[in-house]
C-alpha cells in the first residue's frame, strides 16, 4: 500500500518562513509526495524562494485571491494525491520520515483510512520546541469530538481527497474547523497515527482576529451540535478556564 500525499502550502509575503516549510516537504524520505504552493501575489522574496526549489514542486501559482481559504480551495482543485494536507508557511513535518512512518502504520490495513490524524508540537520562530498543544487528540476521533474544540490541529489532519470538500468562504477565520467536521462526517474509517505529525509555528494572533475566530467557531458549533448543547459546553469552558487561571495563581 503506497498512498500519495498532496501537501499544499498557501503563502502571501512569507519569505521569512517559507523555506523551512519547503525543505521539510522536499526532505521527506517517502517518495509519494505531490507538493503544491498557492501564493496570493506576494510582493517580497517569496516567489524567489519558490523558484529556487521549483524542481521539487509539482505545481505553483502566484495570483491575487479572496483570502486564505480561497487560496486553499485553489490548492484542493490542483491536488491529485490520495490524501491532502495543508502546511502553512513556517509549519513543518515533525521529522524527515514522518510520511514514511505514517505509511508504515497503515500498511497492514485492507483499505486506506479516510482520515489520518496525529499530534502537533508548537515551535517558536527560532524553531525551538514549546511543547505539544494544550488540547490533546482523542484516541478515537469522530465529528462529534470537535464539540470540545479543535482537538486536532489542521496541519496534522490528512483527509482523503475524495472526501475533502472545498472550504466554506463565509468563514474568514475558522473555515478549517468547519472543514474538518465535514470531512469527519463523511469518513467511514479514521486512523489515529499516534505520531507527532507536524510542528506548528506559534506566531500568535491579533486579539481582534482571535475574537472573530472564536465567534465563528461558536456559530459553527451551533450549526452542527445545536444551540443548547453549545451554550452549556461554553459555560463549562469558561468555568474550566477560570479555575485553571486561579490554580496557576495559587501555585
Amino acid at each position: 500500500m503506497h498512498p500519495t500525499f498532496s501537501i499544499i502550502t498557501v503563502t502571501y509575503n512569507a519569505e521569512q518562513w517559507l523555506e523551512r516549510t519547503v525543505l521539510s516537504v522536499l526532505c521527506q524520505s517517502y517518495f509519494g509526495v505531490e507538493y503544491i504552493i498557492i501564493d496570493g501575489g506576494s510582493k517580497d522574496g517569496t516567489i524567489d524562494i519558490i523558484k529556487q526549489y521549483e524542481t521539487g514542486v509539482a505545481s505553483w501559482i502566484s495570483e491575487p485571491d479572496s483570502g486564505l481559504y480561497d487560496a486553499m480551495n485553489k490548492g484542493l482543485r490542483k491536488a491529485t494525491g490520495d490524501y491532502v494536507l495543508f502546511l502553512n508557511a513556517g509549519d513543518t513535518f515533525h521529522t524527515n520520515d514522518t510520511l514514511q512512518q505514517i505509511v508504515g502504520k497503515i500498511s497492514k490495513r485492507k483499505a486506506l483510512p479516510d482520515i489520518i490524524y496525529g499530534e502537533t508540537e508548537i515551535v517558536s520562530a527560532e524553531g525551538l520546541s514549546l511543547g505539544q498543544r494544550r488540547l490533546k487528540t482523542p484516541s478515537r476521533l469522530t465529528w462529534k469530538s470537535f464539540r470540545m474544540g479543535m482537538l486536532v490541529c489542521h496541519q496534522s489532519f490528512f483527509a482523503k481527497r475524495n472526501i475533502a470538500v472545498e472550504y466554506d468562504l463565509q468563514y474568514r477565520f475558522s473555515a478549517d474547523f468547519d472543514w474538518c467536521i465535514k470531512c469527519l462526517k463523511q469518513a467511514k474509517s479514521i486512523h489515529n497515527s499516534r505520531l507527532i505529525i507536524s510542528n506548528f509555528l506559534d506566531e500568535g494572533m491579533t486579539t481582534q482576529n482571535h475574537k472573530a475566530s472564536l465567534k465563528e467557531r461558536y456559530n459553527i458549533m451551533n450549526r452542527y451540535y445545536g444551540r443548547i448543547s453549545t451554550a452549556l459546553l461554553h459555560i463549562w469552558f469558561a468555568i474550566r478556564f477560570y479555575f485553571a487561571k486561579w490554580f496557576r495563581k495559587r501555585n
